[in-house]
């Protein structure tokens, strides 16, 4: 028998990864943990490989996990907007501005996807500093802004949670003190995050490396320069960290999408951003 993926198990599979945990996740799809982790546990017997690591500090996808994720959630962006889409015609220009960590995820292969499927609109992502990204905004260049809530340049039309977890360097000894640490040198919640709850946990640390980009956080733990703070969708399988007693649990971050209100009624823009709650 011919297998084939089903699009309530990719479902499963993609919130399990985003939320970092089987229970969030559940809480999400309205389901059950023992009746989620059984559709995980389906979606494995289909692939035939394991997708998640898991440990008492929540999932992270294994190498296969990582390779299914952008294909599950390619598949499930197009199913939703074949059906939202089909017999519209959009056009006109979205500009999109876009949290860097959130630009290295499928975020962007989606909403190509979309323009694929409109090919007389263009859409334009953009990754800028907070001061750049709200001229760009109040330019009118900017429509869509999807970023940490703080960091909006206008009021959030809609919020969600999203955890953070340890990634580790290669070779990094997790209870050195004083913990090698690799920071985003610009002020962020991912700074603070780290920063507070180290403090909190009275556990000595040092910053072994900083970095303004995802890029040169991603190289220095490579490096194994040290332990850093990322969202789950970013850990590659090699830093991921399944002692959950040895470093203190880091709290989730609030992200917002900001729209410009000179666009509403735009039907461009609300398919961009119905496709960006969707992936996000």
């Amino acid at each position: 028998m011919a297998k084939h993926l089903e699009l309530v198990l990719l479902r499963s599979f993609v919130t399990a990864v985003r939320s970092g945990s089987i229970s969030r996740a559940a809480t999400a799809l309205g389901h059950t943990q023992p009746a989620l982790s059984q559709q995980l546990r389906k979606l494995e017997g289909v692939v035939g490989r394991p997708l998640l690591y898991r440990s008492p500090a929540g999932v992270l996808p294994t190498r296969a996990g990582e390779e299914l994720l952008p294909y599950a959630e390619r598949i499930l962006s197009l199913s939703a907007e074949a059906l939202s889409e089909t017999g519209r015609t959009l056009t006109g220009h979205c500009g999109v501005g876009l949290l860097e960590d959130l630009a290295a995820t499928q975020l962007p292969q989606a909403l190509a996807d979309l323009a694929r499927l409109h090919p007389d609109a263009t859409l334009e992502v953009l990754c800028l500093s907070g001061g750049a990204m709200r001229e760009a905004y109040d330019a009118g260049r900017v429509h869509l802004v999807l970023d940490e809530v703080e960091d909006l340049p206008g009021p959030p039309r809609w919020t969600v949670r999203r955890p953070l977890v340890w990634a580790i360097g290669q070779g990094v000894d997790v209870a050195a003190d004083p913990l090698p640490v690799v920071l985003f040198s610009n002020t962020c919640a991912w700074r603070t995050a780290v920063v507070e709850t180290l403090n909190n946990a009275d556990r000595r640390w040092r910053v072994a490396f900083e970095s303004n980009s995802l890029v040169g956080v991603l190289a220095a733990l490579r490096a194994g320069l040290g332990v850093a703070a990322l969202m789950p969708v970013n850990v590659e399988p090699a830093m991921a960290f399944h002692n959950a007693d040895a470093l203190p649990t880091l709290p989730d971050i609030e992200l917002g999408l900001a729209r410009h209100p000179r666009t509403e009624g735009d039907p461009l823009i609300d398919a961009v951003e119905a496709a960006l709650r969707r992936m996000t």
